[in-house]
């Protein structure tokens, strides 16, 4: 055990060892050009450690954002199509900037990127994200429409531990793949151990979920697949990490913690691709790497408080379904919903009730279009959006918090994601405008040709993103 643990923490060295040295701090627009003189004076007059960054972004900026090719490139050791689809919970867009990070820059490199993040579903949770991901369906659609939420009808409580399949509708990306005859397996991914329709999540093809289990092992399970015949490989695939979520939450996007978590996500990447590259299977192996959501700094004085409101209608504890980012109101069946988002939008505009400003409720079925977010009687009849960065809270408790969050309007910049493919149907270098997760569960049933379930996507997206077949 001890010599293994030894060989673990070498190979982690190693994979870490070239994200391991910091740029110098420099911040440049999005779209900076870095041939400018005064950059180039710095860049010569730095470390040697900045100019090897230097040369590595020169690389990267100066790629072309059209495809090098016409066609999709042909299989050249694989006898069929493998999807891996990655997730990196709360790899807030821009991340990708915080360090070198060469191994998730050669999969942009050489691969298609939505150049300004991938949109995500409202709420900007993990669970109703994860699994819009897979089955194209906003939360509405398929069921999960927060992390923890209730069964308005018998009063029974979702949570993130829930695998009874009355909860989980719509079809996920495993079971279409099983249900056109394919082999899926998943290595973690909300909703994957739920025993669905054709899926059963099936010993060695679908990993019960334990966020012990070290990244590193994860991946070599994953590359295990590939030491199998090659007919036997699963042609889809799923792979889970909990980082840089947590550390966003606890500390706030901007601290240097979570640039060291996603240094570790860059090492953790460029170990897949080594073992992929020892096979000889790299460049057959389409690689699709998303988060769930982005996330934005909270801290103590971005706070509203029901308690504030109650000159207008006093705010019951039990009606609160969620508190924040999303807030969640179910009143007792003697309270008329309309009446009551009336009395808390007096409150809030009245100028007395601290950050007031920053909340707005609604009914349900008068949310913004866009945030697709009304039909289902799983979600509450009253919904508090609020603002960027702001949290409610029930009273004044005088606990000092300061860290990061999501959950809110999936418009915010902040809650945005990354969208990168890599493999034979993504052109190389290509920029390709922002979009939302929803269409990549047709993505998907494209490459591997097979037939979806009706979902939110839209048919005609994948042709706008994949190359066509030679």
């Amino acid at each position: 055990m001890a010599t293994k643990q030894k060989q673990r923490k070498e190979e982690k060295d190693e994979e870490e060892a070239s994200t391991s040295t910091p740029l110098l701090t420099l911040t440049l627009p999005r779209h900076s050009t870095p041939h400018k003189p005064l950059l180039l004076l710095m860049s010569l007059s730095a470390s040697g450690a900045f100019l090897v960054a230097f040369l590595f972004s020169f690389l990267f900026f100066y790629t072309s954002t059209t495809p090098t090719s016409h066609a999709a490139r042909p299989l050249t050791k694989l006898q069929h199509d493998v999807i891996l689809l990655i997730s990196s919970d709360g790899f807030r867009f821009g991340y990708q900037f915080k360090n070198p990070a060469p191994n998730i820059r050669r999969l942009i490199q050489n691969g298609t990127e939505a150049e300004t993040g991938l949109i995500p579903v409202f709420p900007t949770l993990t669970f109703p994200n994860h699994y819009s991901i897979v089955t194209g369906l906003y939360p509405p659609h398929h069921g999960i429409i927060n992390n923890f939420f209730f069964d308005p009808f018998t009063g029974e409580k979702f949570t993130m531990a829930t695998h009874d399949p009355k909860w989980w509708l719509g079809h996920p990306l495993w079971e279409t793949v099983v249900d056109n005859g394919l082999k899926a397996a998943t290595y973690f991914w909300p909703g994957s151990e739920v025993h669905k329709g054709s899926w059963t999540c099936p010993s060695g093809y679908c990993m019960h979920y334990n966020g012990s289990v070290p990244f590193e092992d994860r991946v070599d399970a994953i590359l295990e697949y590939f030491d199998l015949p090659s007919d036997e490989i699963p042609s889809f695939m799923t792979l889970y990490f909990e980082d840089p979520d947590h550390q966003g939450h606890q500390v706030g996007p901007d601290d240097s913690e979570v640039t060291r978590a996603v240094a570790r996500i860059d090492g953790i990447i460029g170990r897949l691709i080594k073992g992929l590259e020892q096979r000889g299977v790299f460049e057959d192996v389409t690689i699709i790497m998303v988060g769930d959501h982005g996330m934005v700094g909270t801290c103590d004085q971005k706070l509203i408080f029901l308690d504030d409101l109650a000159p207008w209608l006093k705010i019951q504890p039990d009606w609160i379904h969620s508190y924040t980012p999303l807030l969640a109101i179910r009143p007792p069946p003697s309270y008329d919903p309309a009446y009551v988002v009336a009395k808390i939008n007096e409150g809030l505009d009245s100028g007395k009730v601290e950050n007031g400003g920053k909340l707005r409720v609604y009914l349900k079925e008068d949310l913004p279009e866009r945030l697709h977010y009304a039909a289902s009687n799983r979600i509450p009849p009253i919904i508090g959006l609020v603002d960027e960065g702001f949290k409610v809270e029930q009273s004044r408790t005088g606990n000092k918090e300061c860290g990061g969050a999501h959950g809110y309007d999936s418009a915010f910049f902040s809650m945005r994601t990354i969208f990168i493919g890599h493999g034979p149907q993504f052109a190389r270098g290509r920029k390709i405008p922002s979009f939302e997760n929803v269409q990549i569960y047709n993505l998907v049933t494209s490459i591997l040709k097979i037939k979806g379930s009706s979902n939110n996507g839209s048919a005609s997206f994948p042709e706008s993103v994949l190359l066509p077949s030679a």
